[in-house]
């Protein structure tokens, strides 16, 4: 038997996943359940994990197994899709979003692919070509662009996936609250969202599991914007 808000948050948990291809994160659940904390997610979480509904995977952030659902939420969720247990740990989804369009759909240009990029703790800045790759030329505006590979999961709740290829934008600023490549005191660069605050600057991940960093303005250089994304599927 499940509480009232043990049902609501695995109700809430697999409408997400249903929507946007990943589970919703601790802030999600606890604004959607009008909570105070987060640690009540985690004794609900917790509860409903005891009671074999949900299964939390180790060594992954933002990653939930939905096991089962009780028969009177399956015969609630049966109207808008049948339900089917899967794995979602922040990878790539089943379907294709909306706002997606295939490269044959439209004419493409090549851009250079300067190697791969941390969304998770910062690994060595890359300045080589590895390859080209192309892109719808509509993702791309004025100026100069060049692409990257994701590696990490810090960013699934913007929706980069690790194995993603991001499309960038050479710029050396950037407003609060874009996705930039920052290049951190001169060695290492990494995809998080800017936040300038005063004379510190914040690199914030989209995944619970990583904290924000805040550097010294010195010690992070923009080096480009976020403007488009390639999945392949």
């Amino acid at each position: 038997m499940l509480t009232k808000k043990q049902l609501n948050l695995l109700e809430f948990i697999q409408k997400s996943v249903s929507r946007d291809g990943v589970p919703p994160s601790f802030d999600e659940m606890k604004e959607a359940l009008n909570l105070r904390s987060k640690s009540g997610i985690h004794r609900l979480i917790t509860a409903l994990e005891e009671r074999g509904f949900i299964r939390r995977l180790a060594h992954r952030a933002r990653a939930l197994e939905i096991v089962k659902l009780p028969e009177a939420l399956q015969n609630k969720l049966s109207a808008e899709s049948a339900f089917k247990p899967r794995v979602i740990d922040g990878d790539r989804p089943d379907s294709r979003p909306q706002a997606a369009h295939t490269l044959e759909a439209s004419g493409t240009i090549e851009l250079p692919v300067m190697g791969r990029i941390a969304a998770g703790v910062p690994i060595a800045a890359i300045s080589e070509i590895s390859h080209n790759v192309s892109v719808p030329a509509s993702m791309v505006s004025k100026g100069e662009h060049y692409a990257l590979e994701v590696r990490g999961d810090s960013m699934i709740g913007a929706g980069i996936n690790d194995g993603d290829v991001v499309v960038i934008r050479e710029t050396s600023t950037a407003d609060n609250g874009d996705i930039i490549v920052a290049l951190v005191e001169d060695a290492e660069a990494t995809l998080k969202r800017y936040r300038r605050k005063g004379n510190a600057i914040a690199l914030e991940a989209s995944n619970p599991a990583y904290e924000t960093r805040l550097y010294r303005d010195d010690q992070v250089k923009v080096q480009g914007r976020l403007v488009g994304l390639i999945r392949t599927y």
